[in-house]
């Protein structure tokens, strides 16, 4: 566990094993005593760990010899298609989980196909929920023939199709969907996510803003089902912390005058604010940085810990922090994603997009079928139990070796529960540098 800095006013109780979530290590491995170096200057009560010098630096990729034929081919092959934000508040997104899935695409390909064939992917926009973009590309995939959709993006938008791709009797595999109502969704155990649900990023980020020492916390909300989610467990794992939530101000998708909100955080002095938004905290930052608070008392999510260099003037978000599910995404990882999209800048959810595309494969393998019900049955047993691979290469040469496999990628360990959502998972803290972009600080891995 990461412990309090001594220049924090208490001691934060950690209470996430009493909540069902174990908190177990972080990137360096071993113990996560902050150095005496802490990474910002206090403010406002805040004074959080230095960043583990080791973040991001490991690969998890696999070398492998040739790959055997298939010893069962198909008639049909393996269609997918994805259902990624290109335009829309989650924009930003898109890249690295388009890379994410056409790498994953490449390497099946690379490696002979699956069961005999090569596999194709077919692109379309999931747009946001203010428009009904994801209804028309989801009709567009669904009338291809596609066993498995990969996406959407937004937890708001997968509810405005899930039970159409479902019900068609097609994989709904999200990198990205962290609402916990997905869980108990009735979605004919063909809704899977490699993603973790929000019960972990909000118990990672309530926690540890208690680390840093916050005392009071003010949350600006997206008011969908990501937002109230996420600020739902946040709150709760803050408030068990010791701490109190002293502002929760919500908005809704399609709003731009967010000045009210901003305002009532700021009136109640809190010691942190968090940011549960998409792409309005491009607004949202300068109101609140304008009006005295440092950046160093923000703290943000997966929805807006993003690339601002281009947006504000350098120095804006200097030692603000952000969190992100997944593991950091590794340097020769990038390297072949940037060989797929040389203009990428964001890495976030790529790992679980090429994640996706590897386990519905090696499922589709062990199904001996490209159905997407039959593909769904084999999605838990490829991800647990089996001998460790972490590519499509080397787990597909153990399985037409008639070898059980266990796959860990790029996102981390993958393993499902019966419902189809991560059992275990990594959420990463990133902290923001000078030039408004962000860094790897550290990694806190949870069970759920």
């Amino acid at each position: 566990m990461i412990s309090l800095p001594q220049t924090a006013p208490r001691v934060a109780k950690l209470t996430a094993l009493s909540i069902g979530v174990a908190l177990l290590a972080t990137a360096c491995g071993g113990g996560s005593t902050p150095s005496a170096t802490e990474s910002s200057a206090a403010a406002g009560g805040i004074a959080c760990p230095a960043p583990s010098a080791t973040a991001g630096a490991t690969s998890t990729s696999t070398e492998t010899g040739g790959v055997p034929a298939a010893t069962t081919t198909t008639p049909t092959p393996l269609k997918l298609g994805s259902l990624l934000p290109t335009t829309g508040s989650l924009a930003f997104l898109g890249p690295p989980e388009i890379a994410g899935v056409n790498l994953g695409i490449k390497e099946v390909n690379d490696a002979g196909g699956v069961l005999g064939k090569p596999v194709s992917i077919t692109h379309r926009d999931s747009g946001d929920t203010k428009t009904d973009i994801a209804t028309q590309s989801t009709t567009a995939l669904l009338g291809q023939g596609v066993s498995a959709i990969i996406g959407a993006a937004s937890s708001g938008v997968s509810k405005t199709v899930i039970n159409q791709i479902t019900g068609a009797g097609v994989i709904q595999f999200s990198p990205a969907n962290t609402s916990p109502d997905f869980t108990t969704w009735d979605d004919k155990g063909l809704y899977w996510r490699t993603a973790p649900s929000d019960v972990l990023q909000g118990k990672v980020l309530g926690n540890y803003m208690a680390t840093c020492g916050a005392q009071t916390v003010g949350m600006i909300v997206l008011n969908d089902a990501y937002g109230t989610g996420l600020a739902k467990n946040v709150k709760s794992a803050f408030e068990a912390a010791g701490g109190q939530v002293v502002a929760e101000e919500l908005f809704n998708e399609g709003d731009s005058q967010f000045s009210s909100q901003v305002d009532k955080v700021i009136a109640a002095k809190p010691d942190a604010i968090a940011l549960i938004t998409f792409d309005q905290a491009k607004s949202i930052v300068p109101l609140i940085t304008g009006k005295g608070i440092k950046a160093t008392q923000l703290f943000m999510v997966d929805g807006n810990t993003s690339d601002y260099s281009k947006d504000f003037k350098p120095g804006t978000l200097k030692g603000a922090q952000g969190t992100i599910p997944g593991t950091f995404a590794k340097e020769d990882f990038k390297k072949k994603l940037l060989a797929i999209d040389p203009a990428l800048k964001d890495y976030s959810y790529a790992g679980e997009s090429y994640d996706a595309v590897n386990l519905i494969s090696l499922a589709a393998e062990a199904a001996k079928s490209t159905k997407g019900t039959e593909i769904a049955k084999q999605l838990k047993a490829v991800s647990e139990g089996g001998e460790k691979c972490t590519d499509f290469a080397s787990c597909v040469t153990l399985l037409r070796n008639g070898k059980d496999i266990d796959y860990d990628g790029e996102s981390g360990p993958v393993t499902f529960s019966d419902a189809g959502d991560p059992t275990e998972a990594s959420i990463g803290i990133y902290e923001y540098q000078d030039d408004n972009k962000y860094t790897p600080a550290r990694e806190e891995f949870g069970k759920l």
